[in-house]
């Protein structure tokens, strides 16, 4: 039997319609409200795959999330680009007039902040998940509360939609990746993109030294993104993502890079979903 996939929030978010678009639209999904808790559920073995944020084209990297693939060894065998249009949602009747409080995560709270500004008597409020809020209005029958939400949550719940596409950026686009406890062992021919993670000894030209390898190897960086290694201070993780045409030049610039760097991982090799 088919084992259900872990989201981070309930059915109507957005890796709620990832799951959906990715697998196929009947895939049951595992409900957790955090990222911590759906990589138990992965580790724990209830689920075998996991949807995850990882950048927002306007909100950038959602950098515990790097660190949660690297901290488990989990394995990225997929990704998705979803565009993210956010609705204002409310009970049948209400109008941004009375709405007094917008509730949703601080993500969506951030991506339509310009909105808000010609509603100064709208007070915004952080929440767990877009779908969640939603849910609960329509259980608890809020007045004057608002959600930042879905479409799709908003026909689940029942609810009304005061506003459309309500994010400062029209083309507000999140990167979400499929993670599993092991490589999915695509074949090679299927294999144009990888997430690597390693460590560099902090004096110069270092880092350029590993980005020349990268551009000699003809691989295209996509993605730089450097965490700080709590445990030794001033050192950094860089956390890459490259592309590329010939599997073949990625396994010379990964030979040649693990060599070179310290603690060199790879975090998952698969198909890049922008070709």
């Amino acid at each position: 039997m088919k084992k259900p996939i872990a989201i981070q929030g309930i059915k109507g978010s957005f890796h709620h319609e990832v799951a959906k678009k990715y697998f196929c639209s009947t895939t049951e999904v595992i409900e957790c409200m955090s990222f911590d808790s759906a990589v138990e559920n992965l580790l724990q073995g209830q689920t075998d795959s996991m949807v995850m944020a990882l950048e927002n084209s306007i909100a950038g990297s959602i950098i515990p999330n790097y660190a949660l693939i690297d901290k488990h060894n989990l394995s990225i065998v997929g990704e998705y680009y979803l565009d993210i249009q956010h609705n204002l949602l409310a009970l049948e009747g209400e109008s941004l007039e009375t709405i007094n409080e917008v509730h949703s995560h601080p993500m969506a709270l951030l991506q339509c902040k310009t909105f808000f500004k010609d509603f100064p008597h709208i007070k915004l409020v952080e929440a767990k998940d877009t779908a969640d809020v939603a849910k609960q209005i329509a259980k608890h029958q809020s007045r004057g509360i608002a959600a930042i939400a879905s479409k799709n949550a908003a026909i689940l719940y029942g609810l009304d939609i005061l506003a459309e596409s309500i994010q400062t950026i029209k083309h507000n686009e999140t990167r979400f990746v499929i993670v599993m406890r092991e490589n999915a062992n695509l074949e090679k021919n299927g294999i144009n993109k990888a997430s690597l993670k390693f460590e560099l000894d902090h004096k110069r030209g270092s880092l350029a030294t590993i980005l020349n390898v990268m551009s000699d190897c003809k691989l295209n960086l996509t993605k730089i993104q450097s965490l700080p290694k709590i445990e030794t201070p001033w050192k950094y993780a860089f956390f890459v993502d490259v592309t590329f045409d010939e599997y073949k030049d990625y396994e010379k610039a990964h030979a040649i890079m693990q060599i070179m760097a310290q603690n060199f991982k790879v975090l998952g090799e698969y198909k890049n979903a922008k070709t």
